[in-house]
């Protein structure tokens, strides 16, 4: 313990220094602009970002210092388009739309713009303090999860689908599969062999991400919008000036503490990640909170479970970077490259040689989260006013916000022409009453899937009961199969109960 405060009183040191306060708050800043564009997400921001805080000349500290303040920023920023126009910012980002957008869409934008601010204030935090005390430790365990360990995850992550979102569950299943199937086309990165690619060259390396999500969330937001106006359907969304009151607080109060714990550890284990966790945290619960099926309807706990976990991943994907130089998302993947190209390396040393990069990065995700709430907070106002927005303006908005970021990002009108049919295979699928969440997820989780269950093969020679090696993959398939049959063995329980009370009237 002793350790761990000097260690902060070092960092704080640090952090509060003039110059690198000043790095923080403009990180925040930035990435919560960068977070609330469509498509953009914290990956892009700190990768747009590094060459100039590098070619800057900056320190190391402070460069990292405003590298992860547009991250974190970058997850706070997500949720903005997310609640107000049911396009996510990144793939975090994917579970606010469901319970957010309808917030938004009843008038109360303001207080699920500042319930989300306030949940991913609590669970950055939450991380942060573990990261302080229990970072070493944690990483060594989160480095014992082999390749079998991770496709036992992925199975939970999948079962937990069945439950997660929409009325039906065959189509969330069925939604879930098609994530899959778009994930495993382009070149098999084993055989070299195109899959599912019908001849077309810009696909060979797969469909991106951004295309998916732009596409799928985005331009059917788009398609659906120009149908309401075509029919003369189009309705003004109400607006009023609502914000986080103490009962929201009080009502999500364990739904946070929870969401915050499953983020913080699916954020240590490398290669997860916001997505992942915050998929699972929603999941959960809506199995333990979601007793009047209010959930996907703009449930306040709906809102929270999902913003307090990604914030709490982005703090602990930080932990596997900094204590074993293994990046535990794509955005902290740059980060090490960031570190790397400063000449510092990542590892058990790190603490106690580079006291000042390691310690003054954690200081300032204290600051940074406080100065996140700081500056959102005020703002929540003037963001929900876009809703006020005359919607016959807001669908081109819409159309240039994805186009161009796309094509900024991408580079490759092929991809205009994609997102553009995957907006028309969305719409249609809504109009079905398929929920879009499942497919993002799917094809997030597909790939992960696909490589960890390929490797963990290949160390076995074929041999199929590697999956089943060790009592961390049973305890995760076990968990899958609770979650897939309590739920059955529940319903089916309510319903003897109702016939016996119908029986006895």
């Amino acid at each position: 313990m002793d350790t761990v405060l000097s260690g902060l009183a070092t960092g704080f040191a640090v952090a509060l220094d003039p110059f690198n306060l000043m790095l923080v708050m403009v990180g925040c800043f930035v990435g919560t602009l960068i977070g609330a564009l469509p498509g953009l997400g914290p990956i892009n921001g700190v990768a747009i970002l590094l060459p100039i805080a590098y070619g800057l000349g900056f320190q190391p500290e402070s460069a990292l210092i405003l590298l992860a303040g547009i991250y974190y920023g970058a997850e706070y920023g997500g949720r903005i388009s997310s609640i107000l126009l049911n396009v996510p910012g990144d793939a975090g980002a994917v579970m606010t739309t469901l319970d957010g957008n309808p917030m938004a869409r009843a008038g109360q934008a303001g207080r699920a713009l500042s319930l989300s601010a306030v949940a991913s204030f609590i669970g950055g935090t939450f991380a942060v303090i573990l990261m302080s005390l229990f970072a070493p430790a944690l990483a060594g365990f989160a480095v014992t999860f082999g390749p079998a360990d991770y496709v036992a995850l992925m199975v939970f992550a999948f079962a937990s689908l069945a439950s997660l979102v929409g009325k039906s569950t065959v189509k969330t299943l069925l939604g879930a599969t098609i994530g899959l199937m778009l994930a495993t086309i382009g070149i098999d990165a084993n055989t070299g062999v195109p899959r599912y690619t019908f001849g077309l060259p810009d696909i060979l390396a797969g469909i991106d991400f951004l295309i998916v999500v732009v596409g799928l969330f985005g331009m059917a937001e788009l398609l659906t919008l120009v149908e309401h106006q075509a029919r003369g359907t189009l309705k003004s969304l109400p607006v009023d000036k609502s914000f986080v009151r103490m009962a929201d607080l009080a009502a999500t109060k364990w739904t946070i503490a929870r969401s915050s714990v499953i983020g913080f550890f699916i954020g240590i284990l490398p290669g997860t990640g916001a997505s992942v966790a915050s998929a699972v945290a929603y999941g959960t619960e809506k199995r333990i909170s979601d007793k009047d099926g209010t959930f996907g309807t703009g449930d306040p706990r709906g809102l929270a479970a999902p913003e307090a976990a990604n914030n709490a991943a982005a703090g602990g994907s930080m932990v596997p970077m900094l204590t074993l130089g293994i990046p535990g998302s794509g955005t902290t993947a740059i980060l090490l490259g960031a570190l790397l190209m400063f000449n510092i390396q990542p590892g058990p040393m790190m603490f106690a040689q580079r006291p000042e990069v390691a310690w003054g990065l954690v200081a300032s995700m204290y600051i940074g989260n406080v100065a996140l709430l700081v500056i959102n907070l005020p703002l929540v106002g003037l963001f929900a006013r876009m809703l006020t927005i005359p919607q016959h303006y807001l669908t081109p908005l819409i159309a240039i916000l994805a186009f161009i970021g796309i094509y900024t990002i991408v580079g490759n009108p092929h991809d205009l022409f994609m997102i553009t049919g995957l907006g028309v295979f969305g719409w249609f699928l809504r109009k079905l009453d398929f929920s879009l969440a499942p497919i993002i997820l799917g094809f997030v989780l597909g790939g992960l899937f696909e490589d960890n269950l390929r490797r963990a093969l290949s160390i076995s020679g074929g041999d199929w009961s590697i999956l089943l090696s060790n009592w961390k993959s049973l305890l995760l398939y076990g968990l899958a199969l609770l979650v897939v049959l309590l739920p059955i063995w529940l319903g089916r329980r309510a319903r003897a109960q109702a016939a016996r009370e119908a029986a006895t009237r």
